[in-house]
C-alpha cells in the first residue's frame, strides 16, 4: 500500500537536495491558540527555521493525506476550522481512513514526522502525567511514543499544566534521555525553572548532535527531548505561574473537562487568569524551540 503523504513543493526540493528540515506539529494551530494570532505565529515559526538554514514542514492531515510541509494558504484554512480533529497515535488512522482534516499532536507528528524521515521536531511543550493521575488515569501518549519514535523532540519541557516530576519519572522508566539546554533544571514551559534538577545537561548543540548520533550508532529505538527554556525576558516565573495553574484546574474538575477537552481548556483559562501574557509567552517558547531545532537539525545533517 503506498502511504498516504503529500509533500509540499518546499519539502520535496529540501529533500531531493538533501537539506535539513524540521518538523512542526499543527495542534498549536488549531488548539493551541486563537486566530489569528496562531496564523501569524505559524508563518513567523515557519520564517525562523528557514532563516536559520533549514526547512520547516507543518505537518496536518488534510483530506485524509498526510501533509508534510503547508503553503499560506493551507495554513490560514488550518487556522480557521473549527472542526479540524486532535489526532494522536490512537487516532490518527481513523482520519486517514476517514478522509478527515485533522491536526497533530506531539506523538502524532512524531510518528508522521518518521514515515517523512524527519528526525528534529519543535514544538510548544510535551504532553505528559496529569495531576490527580492516580484518579484520572490521564497519562499522554506522547510519552509512549518518545520511547518507540526516533524523533528528536524541541520543547520548552513538559506543560506545566503537568505534574512534571511523575511526567519525568515515566520517561525515565521508559529510557526517553532528557537533556536540559543550556540549564540545571528542567523548564517548565511558561517558566525556565520548575525546581527539578536535570538530569542531563548539555550547553552546546554540537553536544546534542553527538549524543543522538551515538544512539543511533549503538542502535536505540525511540526518540529523546530537548528540555529549551523560554527565553528570560518573556518567562513568567513559576511563583507566579502556580496558583494560577491551580485555579484552571480547579475550574475544570468543577465542569468535568477531561480528557482532549482539558488542555484546550486549562490553556485559554490561563490566558484569562494571566490576562494574555501566557500567549505572548507561548508564541516566545514556540519561537526559540524553532530557533534551537532548525540550528540541531543543520548540525545532524552534515
Amino acid at each position: 500500500m503506498n502511504l498516504p503523504i503529500k509533500f509540499s513543493d518546499e519539502i520535496s526540493n529540501a529533500k531531493d537536495r538533501k537539506l535539513p528540515i524540521v518538523a512542526l506539529e499543527s495542534t498549536i494551530i488549531t488548539h493551541g491558540m486563537p486566530y489569528p494570532q496562531n496564523l501569524k505565529t505559524a508563518i513567523e515559526v515557519e520564517e525562523i527555521v528557514r532563516r536559520h538554514k533549514a526547512v520547516p514542514a507543518t505537518i496536518a492531515i488534510i483530506n485524509g493525506e498526510i501533509s508534510i510541509g503547508m503553503s499560506k494558504p493551507q495554513l490560514t484554512q488550518l487556522a480557521k476550522a473549527t472542526e479540524a480533529r486532535k489526532l494522536s497515535r490512537a487516532d490518527l488512522p481513523l482520519c486517514l481512513s476517514n478522509k478527515k482534516t485533522g491536526s497533530t499532536t506531539v506523538a502524532a507528528t512524531m510518528i508522521c514526522a518518521k514515515l517523512a524521515d524527519i528526525s528534529v521536531f519543535a514544538t510548544g511543550g510535551i504532553g505528559g502525567v496529569h495531576k490527580n493521575v492516580s484518579e484520572t488515569m490521564d497519562i499522554s501518549a506522547d510519552l509512549n511514543e518518545l520511547s518507540r519514535t526516533n524523533v528528536s523532540v524541541i520543547a520548552a519541557g513538559p506543560k506545566a499544566i503537568l505534574d512534571i516530576p511523575r511526567t519525568l519519572e515515566v520517561l525515565e522508566t521508559l529510557g526517553v534521555p532528557v537533556i536540559s539546554y543550556q540549564s540545571n533544571q528542567i523548564p517548565a514551559f511558561w517558566s525556565r525553572n520548575s525546581g527539578l534538577e536535570a538530569s542531563i545537561q548539555m550547553n552546546r548543540l554540537s553536544e546534542i548532535a553527538d549524543f543522538i548520533n551515538s544512539r543511533d550508532i549503538i542502535g536505540l529505538s525511540g526518540g529523546c527531548l530537548i528540555a529549551n527554556p523560554v527565553p528570560k525576558k518573556d518567562e513568567i516565573s513559576l511563583e507566579l505561574m502556580t496558583p494560577i495553574i491551580q485555579k484552571a484546574l480547579d475550574k475544570a474538575e468543577t465542569n468535568k473537562i477531561s480528557g482532549k477537552a482539558l488542555t484546550p481548556f486549562l490553556l485559554t483559562e490561563i490566558f484569562e487568569l494571566t490576562n494574555g501574557k501566557s500567549l505572548d509567552t507561548n508564541i516566545s517558547l514556540i519561537k526559540n524551540n524553532a530557533k534551537v531545532a532548525a540550528e540541531l537539525s543543520v548540525l545532524l545533517n552534515v
